[in-house]
């Protein structure tokens, strides 16, 4: 079930609000007027019957005139109002000229129930029914004629007035209305979207995880138990120790695995340095694949943002799977620099290399088509696609993806038969914790979003 914004119903609590308000008003002015008649010089049965006529007005208003005046529109139910309400009217002035004072509340609900130039002139009607009784009954004294006379000029003014500004609340009310109609739909649709983009934004994070740590590993796995069941006959000890890497990269494949669901630091990054990760990787890919693997420390190493560190992680994790799978190299330097302001890797192989500029402008000209737009990932996917990669470049797209949220920059160099060099380099001033602190806020708040719309 999906939640009731507070705006949903926000509009109709203000024009119910703003109604009860009339209410009172009206209730205010029958009393009022009852209280005046009851009290005039009139006889009795006079009295009564002008108090009838304006308590009759008190149900004509709440059953017939209140549901036309809430809805939208008028027709002929809306008149039919007014001529009733006229009528009353006429009635209790007729016998007790007293009854003009129900005019402050005759005239308002004549204004709410029919279009302006009806009602003005409905008003005016009403304004000048004191005087005519008046001059129908006859014996009035001049002075109290003018009176009269001169007290409805001074209602007609005023219910013009009256009715120009009820109609102007009327139109606000209205308008108001529809504004939070629209902000609550507008605001639906950016929490529609948000939904989606936090959605993209986590599986991108998990297809990157994934791809950087177990699909990485299970490849190495199954190149281990194949190179395991090739030796198993003839060298026994050579099949044992692959064995023995296949259970290491498991459980170290496991460990990733719960720590990405969780959302955590790696596991390799836990308990050590970035130095000491980065060697471990390079010894892992020489135990792997037999390669030449050469690590080495450039600067001054000093503690850095573990977002800083997870990316510099995963880069040589990138890099070092398209050694083994594509370089057909036999020796690699893995170099961690500490420079003045930032801090970088740098992974160079021997292997067979290829023409990256060629193959970023094949490839970025696809990715154009589909997106519409040139980004760093797109660089990745075609220098992954250029140098053979089976997933189309999705390591190196999602590195350049990594790289590009805390602000930093990667480069390819690669030359046919010279061998590749993948350098990725973070800026130390700070921004690269706000903006992958950003993003984790971000994808938070969104995440939450979702759950409650899915208790809702």
């Amino acid at each position: 079930m999906g939640r009731v914004t507070p705006e949903a119903g926000r509009a109709p609590e203000t024009r119910m609000r703003w109604f009860g308000l009339w209410d009172s008003y009206f209730v205010i002015c029958y009393l009022i007027t009852t209280g005046l008649v009851f009290t005039s010089a009139v006889p009795q049965t006079g009295r009564l019957i002008a108090i009838g006529a304006l308590t009759v007005i008190v149900p004509w208003y709440a059953g017939i005139g209140r549901p036309l005046m809430l809805r939208e529109g008028r027709d002929g139910r809306n008149t039919g109002f007014a001529a009733g309400l006229f009528v009353l009217f006429g009635v209790a002035t007729a016998v007790d000229l007293t009854s003009a004072f129900a005019l402050f509340a005759i005239v308002p609900m004549l204004m709410m129930s029919l279009d302006t130039r009806p009602a003005v002139v409905a008003g005016v009607l009403g304004n000048v029914v004191p005087v005519t009784m008046l001059w129908l009954r006859g014996g009035a004294t001049a002075p109290l004629v003018l009176f009269v006379l001169l007290a409805s000029l001074l209602g007609i003014a005023l219910s013009v007035l009256l009715g120009l500004w009820i109609k102007r609340v009327v139109r606000q009310n209205k308008e108001h209305a529809e504004l939070i109609e629209e902000l609550r739909r507008n605001r639906e649709q950016v929490a529609r979207l948000s939904h989606q983009a936090g959605i993209a934004a986590e599986r991108e994070r998990l297809a990157r995880e994934i791809h950087d740590t177990l699909a990485q590993s299970l490849t190495s796995i199954i190149s281990l138990v194949q190179a395991a069941d090739a030796e198993v006959a003839e060298a026994p000890d050579v099949a044992r120790k692959h064995l023995a890497l296949v259970g290491r990269m498991a459980k170290e494949s496991l460990a990733e695995a719960r720590a990405f669901v969780a959302d955590r630091t790696p596991a390799s990054l836990r308990e050590s340095s970035l130095a000491q990760a980065l060697r471990r990787q390079a010894d892992g890919l020489a135990a792997q694949t037999g390669l030449l693997a050469r690590f080495a420390v450039e600067g001054e190493e000093r503690p850095l943002p573990m977002a800083v560190n997870v990316v510099l992680l995963r880069a040589a994790q990138e890099a070092g799977t398209n050694v083994r799978k594509h370089a057909d190299a036999r020796a690699v330097d893995l170099v961690l620099r500490y420079g003045e302001g930032q801090v970088g890797i740098v992974v160079t192989d021997d292997g067979r290399g290829f023409d990256a500029a060629e193959a970023e402008a094949e490839t970025v000209a696809e990715t154009e088509t589909e997106t519409g737009t040139e980004t760093e990932a797109g660089t990745g996917a075609a220098l992954g696609a250029a140098n053979g990669g089976q997933d189309g470049g999705f390591g190196l797209r999602g590195m350049a993806a990594r790289v590009a949220e805390i602000g930093g920059a990667m480069s390819v160099v690669s030359t046919p038969g010279a061998g590749t060099s993948v350098e990725v380099k973070v800026p130390l001033d700070g921004s690269a914790e706000r903006r992958t602190t950003a993003t984790a806020t971000a994808t938070t708040a969104t995440a939450t979003a979702r759950d409650e719309e899915r208790c809702a």
